[in-house]
């Protein structure tokens, strides 16, 4: 077994007795919270912006505490299932992730206010969201710019990224790929335009 597969596998463990307590009693459902909230938050503040993913991150977890006893550990881990529900919520507010996508495409990064959270956002959004992939991620339909951004700012597996998703297994391998091709062609033009 992998140092990631005892990860992994210690996690769910961790993640069915979490369950367990928060079923006896729901207060407990705060651990869950605890545990997975910064990257809930980091992965909606990556997608739309930081004050944005406030809103959606809290509303992310009221819809899991609503659906907590829904919620099956056999089934996989806590966190896709997290991730899952804000990739819903991501999608409700889609057109607010495009429309950042496309300012971020013409003014380049917000400046940041100094927090960590903050930091690591504008990190991100410097670093890997300039101005070119901020148009060619906009370009992308929806299910795939999920899968991508699952993979690239919620550092997902395939397998993560499916129980996320609620998809096959092998829907995401060629779903990546696609988008990986279609990033690598838009930044190529970009790139090609530009210079």
């Amino acid at each position: 077994m992998t140092a990631l597969a005892d990860v992994d596998a210690a996690e769910h463990v961790n993640d069915a007795e979490l369950v367990r307590e928060y079923r006896r009693d729901p207060d407990r459902f705060t651990a869950v919270y605890d545990r997975y909230f910064r990257d809930i938050h980091r992965y909606i503040a990556g997608r739309l912006d930081t004050q944005v993913a406030d809103d959606i991150a809290a509303e992310t977890f009221l819809i899991a505490f609503r659906k907590r006893d829904r919620f099956d550990p056999a089934r996989g881990a806590l966190r896709p299932w997290l991730f899952g529900i804000a990739t819903n919520q991501v999608a409700q507010h889609r057109r607010v992730e495009t429309r950042h996508y496309r300012a971020l495409a013409r003014t380049g990064p917000e400046p940041a206010v100094d927090s960590h959270e903050n930091r690591v956002v504008t990190w991100v959004t410097a670093e890997g969201f300039h101005p070119h992939l901020a148009r060619a991620l906009a370009g992308l339909p929806q299910k795939e710019r999920d899968v991508v951004l699952l993979v690239a700012l919620g550092q997902f597996t395939h397998d993560e990224v499916a129980q996320a998703l609620g998809i096959p297994y092998g829907t995401v391998g060629p779903r990546l790929s696609r988008a990986r091709k279609k990033l690598r062609a838009a930044l190529h033009e970009e790139v090609s335009t530009d210079g």
